[in-house]
């Protein structure tokens, strides 16, 4: 990553001055400001079928942040939605997925509040649903790792520290119409679901979430398959 990055935040609203502490705890990896490396991303994340939005342009030095990017071959799929079922709320559907849910925080979490910066996939609708289907055992380790390459739905950047958001500076904005963008950001996800039902058509003999917990499966285990980039 560049030391200097240019970064976009989608939205229904301008903002120039984002607020550390402010936003929801719920998000993907908790409290933070939710960007993006691309403007056009940005935008269809900005739309909505009834309305405009604005991509919002900052640089931002990143020289001294501590950064994790949990898309980097240091971690795994697993450590992905471990950190996004310890913040975001899952539908517990089964025991599997309530068991499930404590044995990925336990053994697979990270402490995303130890850093000033995060990157990794943003669990949009077909990403959340993909996630919650594995962790409810509906799909394998091997499944959902590639899944979350279906559709090139994105990937954010996400500004946790306070001294990460004194590094910030406004640039300014664009419109987002959403006669254009909410249509480009539909057909990304109807492409990444229809895909994803092609995958679930292919035979599977991968693991399994209720095979990771009786295996006892940890951290760094080579069964894993590990990120690619």
């Amino acid at each position: 990553m560049d030391k200097l990055i240019t970064i976009y935040h989608g939205s229904e609203k301008i903002v120039e001055q984002p607020t550390f502490g402010e936003g929801k705890r719920n998000n993907d990896f908790g409290l933070g400001f939710y960007c993006t490396a691309s403007k056009e991303l940005a935008k269809e994340w900005a739309v909505s079928s009834l309305r405009n939005g604005f991509a919002n342009r900052y640089t931002l030095d990143t020289q001294y942040l501590n950064i994790l990017n949990l898309n980097s071959p240091d971690y795994t799929i697993l450590n992905w939605i471990a950190v996004l079922v310890e913040h975001r709320l899952f539908s517990i559907k089964t025991p599997v997925a309530r068991r499930a849910k404590k044995y990925l925080i336990d053994n697979f979490s990270v402490n995303v509040n130890a850093f000033d910066l995060i990157t990794g996939y943003r669990a949009d609708d077909s990403y959340f649903d993909y996630a919650d289907v594995f962790l409810n055992n509906g799909i394998s380790v091997e499944q959902l790792a590639h899944a979350m390459q279906l559709g090139k739905l994105g990937e954010q950047i996400v500004i946790k520290s306070k001294f990460a958001f004194s590094n910030l500076k406004y640039e300014g904005f664009e419109i987002a119409e959403k006669d254009q963008y909410y249509i480009l950001r539909k057909a990304r996800d109807d492409e990444a679901n229809q895909l994803y039902l092609e995958m679930l058509e292919e035979e599977n003999d991968g693991l399994y979430i209720q095979d990771i917990m009786r295996g006892g499966i940890k951290n760094n285990d080579p069964r894993i398959p590990g990120n690619i980039s």
